[in-house]
């Protein structure tokens, strides 16, 4: 088992200093770094103080200044808002930048708030057929003089100025939760992220089962399939129904931001009120601290077992949850510390 951090800026109120909000961000990557993480991720979203993440290319090159041996991955670029000549000239150039050390991310997207800003009109249904038509194009592009003549995009013979420092170049990832979505990734030679969000396991076991069935389908070498999952290895107890609450109130702003039918101001969700967090059944602190990755460190390691178990080949630690920077810190240094050795 492999492990990596999954990890933008939060900014939850406009009292917070954005300079310093990147300052904390990037002392979470050197930690992970120095602590022997395999990679790090971060991704793309636009005009949610929720998620800060414009331009994943851009944070990985500084971040790659500030690191030392982990790779750098976006988790995830948004398919249908690159056209793919723009993409793999910008992930190439983005490998030179870091010397080999990207790693490709891609997804249809979620938010249907972006969708209306960045391509109007776009659903996530087409948005997935314009990544399906995109990113085999990526590799094509790297080899060189790729013609295309498709439903979303056409292009005379066209080769990636520059070509990226990797042989074939970096590693691509999808984003993959239905059945046909792994098949997708998996029949075109492309490693799988799954993120079961606050499913549990149950939901966890049924993306495995779901990436396993399109590997047997396929004759070619099985890929690579990552989980992400929001993770807190707290201190004691207390620490950790803490964590529920905080993680509980995330959801809840997760979900309002999905659903978009609150009116959004400078980047700012509404904010609920404590009636409407305390009547989402849902998203309860019991229901987090039950399903997602959390516990003392004794109890992430068992969790954590169960996915590798399961054939997991890397766990990505998402700390995004609108706790204090200190709290996740803590959080990240108990599992390089007390979590991580369990799997040496």
């Amino acid at each position: 088992m492999k492990f990596s951090l999954f990890a933008h800026m939060e900014r939850l109120d406009t009292t917070q200093n954005q300079a310093q909000l990147y300052q904390d961000f990037l002392e979470l990557c050197t930690l992970a770094d120095e602590g022997g993480m395999r990679a790090i991720w971060t991704g793309e979203h636009h005009g949610m103080e929720f998620t800060i993440a414009p331009n994943p290319f851009i944070t990985i090159a500084d971040v790659a200044r500030h690191t030392n041996n982990v790779k750098l991955g976006t988790g995830t670029i948004v398919a249908p808002f690159w056209h793919p000549i723009r993409l793999a000239g910008e992930a190439a150039m983005t490998d030179l930048v870091t010397d080999g050390r990207l790693e490709l991310g891609i997804a249809r997207g979620a938010y249907s708030y972006e969708y209306e800003r960045m391509s109007p009109g776009l659903d996530a249904w087409q948005a997935g057929q314009m990544m399906r038509e995109s990113v085999p194009l990526i590799r094509q592009l790297w080899q060189g003089d790729c013609q295309h003549e498709g439903e979303f995009y056409q292009f005379p013979a066209t080769t990636s100025a520059p070509k990226p420092l990797q042989s074939g170049g970096p590693p691509i990832w999808i984003a993959a939760r239905d059945p046909n979505s792994h098949e997708f990734a998996v029949h075109n030679g492309f490693n799988v992220q799954v993120t079961p969000l606050w499913q549990g396991y149950d939901e966890i076991a049924t993306l495995m089962e779901r990436f396993n069935d399109a590997c047997s389908s396929y004759n070619g070498a099985r890929p690579k399939v990552m989980l992400l999952h929001h993770t807190y290895v707290g201190k004691d107890t207390h620490d950790v129904s803490r964590a529920a609450v905080e993680l509980s109130r995330f959801y809840n702003y997760f979900g309002a931001w999905f659903q978009n039918k609150r009116p959004v101001s400078q980047g700012h969700i509404q904010p609920l009120t404590e009636q409407e967090l305390s009547a989402n059944k849902l998203m309860t602190p019991e229901n987090m601290q039950r399903d997602l990755t959390m516990g003392t460190a004794a109890q992430v390691i068992d969790q954590i077992k169960r996915y590798e178990d399961l054939g997991y080949d890397e766990y990505s630690f998402w700390i995004d949850s609108g706790m204090s920077f200190e709290r996740k810190k803590q959080s990240l240094r108990r599992f390089i510390n007390e979590v991580m050795p369990a799997f040496s």
